[in-house]
């Protein structure tokens, strides 16, 4: 069930810098912590204005004890071969997007950044969560 209602700010709208920023760590956040292990849906709403950006990357994170992250993934085939890397998001044009992600973790870190010149960029990024 989806309770649009409880959007957590994971990012409140800033200008993005060149190198990896880490929002409100989902599940470790100092007041009114969120148990994440009770959902399996991470809905993103990321709400960017490129500026004189090239583009924008976020970045998504999990882990079980708030001390080792594993980067979400993504699979290629070919021949019968799976090829795995890091995944990460870009963003070229300005605009609001909803990225759901399927989720199994205690912690969820969701980190921004810019590639380009900064200059009149903008991002925040909200979260929902939801069991599906």
């Amino acid at each position: 069930m989806i309770d649009l209602s409880t959007e957590k700010t994971i990012r409140e709208a800033a200008i993005l810098t060149d190198s990896y920023v880490a929002g409100t760590i989902l599940g470790a956040e100092t007041s009114d912590p969120t148990d994440v292990s009770q959902y399996n849906q991470l809905i993103l709403k990321v709400r960017f204005t490129i500026g004189s950006l090239t583009t924008a990357q976020v970045k998504v994170e999990f882990s079980a004890d708030n001390a080792t992250y594993d980067q979400e993934s993504t699979e290629t085939v070919s021949g019968g071969t799976i090829t795995c890397a890091a995944a990460e998001r870009s963003f070229a044009a300005t605009g609001n997007f909803e990225i759901p992600i399927p989720i199994s973790a205690r912690y969820i870190k969701v980190s921004a950044k810019g590639t380009g010149t900064v200059d009149g960029s903008s991002m925040s990024i909200g979260a929902v969560l939801a069991v599906n």
